[in-house]
């Protein structure tokens, strides 16, 4: 299975390897307390309703990031 940011909040958060990843960009991510809410959906939506703590600049990262494990 092919990761990116289209994927499932909860998916990436329950890989290891692309949990590594949302650690790296995202600190803490894993145990914010709102982290329930956005589990169903895909990370470039939970951007949006971040109130700008998952920037643009840190998608970016995290998709690259994302697309060299292949």
């Amino acid at each position: 299975m092919s990761f990116s940011i289209d994927s499932k909040l909860g998916d990436l958060l329950d890989n290891t390897q692309t949990n590594a990843i949302l650690e790296k960009h995202l600190p803490g991510i894993s145990n914010h307390p709102s982290i329930g809410m956005g589990r169903s959906m895909p990370l470039k939506t939970v951007a949006d309703f971040s109130g700008g703590m998952i920037t643009s600049e840190h998608l970016s990262k995290i998709a690259a990031d994302l697309a060299a494990l292949g």
